[in-house]
């Protein structure tokens, strides 16, 4: 890759795979990064509509896929851990298809590193707003296809991009004047239930999750997808054994299991929407907190090297045909 070194060193860009003899495709044409106008909101304040959250900039890293024109692009957006190597990977192998990616990172701009061990620091649907954001940008830019933008999302990254598709809150907070074309969600929280939550955009969902998922467990999506289903709407669940949360870390190599210490998971609650948009712990009937009974701690995360590559060829298929890509 020595000729990528001195491209970067003289501050060149490949504009298009032509100019990219001897450098393969997964290397994007430019990067650029773009601050985007968002807001920080608690999550009762988001669900009832209030604006009077507190300002802030967050950042969005848009890698420009080698070629020519308005290319499609996939919206990355992380999980509790931040922007992971597990984003990278999903990067190189959108790249490579001649899809640019959008990474955004939601806890930098907010001074947050994690927040695994303390999902207080920040509303359950906060990354939301963010996305939203995120499609303003995307909207002026000369090299997207407005078309052509999936959202994709990796557990509360995940959770992000499931209810992102909620009618309500696209019209409510998404001022873009885009919408996705599909929603990618990967092993998202499922264990609440929001008020019209089965009311969605017109576009296709597809879920990929764990079976032995003790972080964000399956059986919640199991759940959501049948009422989804019900309701007449575009929704798949992909599930995958021997697949703990954040399994397609093994798209890295990585084959493993390990406890996360002291990491909160609200695997055994049952959250609702109540009035105001408040969130109320079904058991409890009051206000729901993460000093409740029902949330527990370590869960397991891991990688799947083989589900990882299944799942990487599910979505690459499915975006091929989505995309209309030769």
């Amino acid at each position: 890759m020595a000729a990528v070194a001195v491209l970067a060193a003289l501050g060149l860009t490949l504009a298009n795979s032509a100019s990219a003899q001897g450098i393969t495709k997964d290397v994007p044409a430019r990067v650029e990064m773009y601050p985007i106008a968002s807001v920080t909101l608690s999550d009762r304040q988001f669900l009832s509509g209030d604006e009077g959250g507190t300002p802030v900039t967050v950042v969005g890293e848009l890698r420009v896929a080698q070629g020519s024109g308005r290319l499609p692009v996939v919206v990355l957006m992380h999980g509790s851990g931040g922007v992971g190597g597990n984003i990278a990977a999903w990067s190189r192998t959108f790249n490579a298809m001649g899809i640019s990616t959008f990474v955004i990172d939601g806890f930098s701009g907010r001074g947050i590193t994690a927040t695994s061990t303390n999902q207080a620091q920040l509303g359950r649907l906060n990354l939301i707003m963010d996305i939203y954001h995120g499609l303003e940008v995307l909207a002026k830019h000369p090299r997207v296809d407005p078309e052509r933008i999936v959202l994709m999302g990796f557990s509360r990254g995940g959770q992000a991009a499931l209810y992102a598709s909620l009618e309500r809150f696209h019209k409510r907070w998404n001022r873009s004047g885009l919408q996705f074309a599909a929603y990618l969600p990967f092993y998202p929280d499922c264990s609440t239930t929001y008020r019209g939550d089965t009311e969605l955009v017109a576009r296709p969902i597809r879920i990929f999750h764990g079976g032995p998922d003790d972080y964000n467990p399956v059986r919640t999506c199991k759940a959501f997808v049948e009422r989804l289903k019900a309701a007449g709407r575009d929704v798949e669940l992909t599930e995958y054994p021997d697949s703990p949360h954040g399994f397609d870390i093994g798209l890295l190599g990585a084959n493993l299991l390990a406890i996360s210490p002291k990491a909160q998971t609200v695997r055994n609650c049952r959250i609702t929407e109540g009035e105001g948009g408040l969130l109320m712990n079904a058991e409890t009937q009051q206000p729901f907190t993460y000093q409740d009974a029902c949330v527990e701690f370590d869960p397991h995360v891991g990688g799947n090297p083989a589900t990882a590559e299944a799942a990487r060829q599910a979505v690459t298929d499915f975006l091929r045909t989505l995309f209309k890509l030769s």
